[in-house]
Parts: C-alpha cells; structure tokens; sequence
C-alpha cells in the first residue's frame, strides 16, 4: 500500500533518541494505529508493548530481534515482526524511512 486514505494524523511528533528517531501516528477509522517515521545513522534500542510489523520504505537497518545473538539487515521493501512485550536493537548506517503497523 502506497498510501493510505480516511486516516486521522496526530499532529504531534513522537521524537526519541535526542531527535535522531522521529514518527506520526496515522489512526484509521477502524481504529488501528501505525506509524511513519525517519531514522538517522546511529544505534537504538526499542521496547515494544504491543507486537509490531516493520516495514523499511527507503534505506536499510541491520536488526536483532529477540532471541537473536546475531543481526540480520532488512533494507527497502522487507519487514520484521517483533513480539509484544520485548526488545529489538538497530544499526541504522544510513538514512531509514518505516513504517509500523501494530497488532
């Protein structure tokens, strides 16, 4: 899906890591939740409540999800499911546009 219609956008910023990871909230009328987001070069760690779909649009990021002792780099067009109530690292070396859908 290239876009998405009859959506609500909350308006303010989800902003972590000092400014180097941002995203929008897009809410359907269905009530489902995702988010749109940039990353810039660095290494994050993030903890999830619900679990999560990540799908890369542009750039690529080096990931290891739960359980992993190794990463595994998703790059423009892949996703990654991450479980509810875990952690998953990044390496972001470049630029990174996502999206996350959550369950």
């Amino acid at each position: 899906m290239d876009d998405f219609r009859n959506v609500s956008v909350i308006k303010k910023a989800n902003v972590y890591f000092d400014g180097k990871v941002t995203s929008r909230t897009v809410v359907f009328a269905s009530g489902e939740r995702k988010t749109l987001g940039i990353m810039l070069p660095g290494e994050y760690t993030f903890s999830t409540g619900a679990a999560e779909t990540m799908e890369i649009l542009a750039g690529s990021m080096d990931v290891r999800l739960p359980g992993s002792t190794s990463y595994k780099t998703y790059s423009s067009g892949e996703t990654f499911e991450v479980p509810e109530k875990s952690s998953f690292d990044l390496i972001v070396r470049e630029i990174a546009d996502y999206c996350c859908s959550y369950k």
